[in-house]
């Protein structure tokens, strides 16, 4: 990684529905340091950050819950529908997500970690600092299938779902290594298990093929 850590960063994405979850439980559940960009998402706006102070700058007080924090389902609906409200969320937002990555990848000490990066292919210019990227892989259709199962909603809802993310080929243009996660569980520990000897031989040396 460019930076005064040693560790190896290793970038995790994939697709909605794609089981990028499923695949960082193992990595935990193998001692490895996971940092999701969901959580931190969601600690760039706890009140009293800078973050929420600006997006109730821009956006006002009412994308505010009853507890004084950000209404998220309401924030999300507001700017599905508005671009110029998204980008602008992301503009406050992302920064700040990727600022916390990187500073808990600089404190590791682990000989590598994981952070769990869903938009890493629609934000890829700002994570070139990465050492390898590794994308978790399904079938559209499964991942529609996961969806609607997952969420309760119609097949038109998860079709547009993906749709409003990176195509499939684009993710795999970027990835380093790939799970195919279609098959059952076994095959899951399986991949992981083999993935975690590589990271540590590579990070051993520091080499990347």
């Amino acid at each position: 990684m460019n930076g005064a850590s040693n560790v190896m960063v290793v970038a995790l994405t994939g697709g909605v529905a794609s089981g990028k979850s499923a695949v960082t439980r193992r990595f935990e559940t193998l001692g490895v340091p996971v940092h999701d960009a969901d959580v931190a998402a969601r600690e760039v706006v706890e009140p009293g950050t800078p973050g929420l102070v600006e997006i109730i700058r821009d956006f006002g007080s009412d994308v505010l819950g009853d507890d004084g924090r950000l209404n998220r389902p309401a924030m999300r609906q507001r700017v599905f529908a508005d671009p110029a409200a998204r980008l602008k969320l992301e503009a406050i937002v992302h920064p700040r997500i990727r600022q916390w990555l990187r500073d808990r990848a600089l404190a590791e000490r682990a000989r590598y970690c994981v952070l769990a990066i869903p938009l890493l292919a629609e934000n890829v210019a700002h994570y070139d600092w990465v050492d390898r990227v590794l994308l978790v892989d399904a079938p559209e259709a499964l991942q529609i299938e996961r969806l609607v199962r997952r969420d309760g909603i119609d097949e038109s809802l998860a079709r547009l779902m993906l749709a409003n993310q990176a195509s499939r080929a684009k993710r795999l243009a970027l990835a380093d290594d790939v799970i195919e996660n279609h098959g059952d569980e076994a095959d899951l520990d399986h991949a992981v298990s083999e993935l975690h000897r590589r990271y540590l031989a590579m990070a051993a040396t520091r080499l990347r093929p």
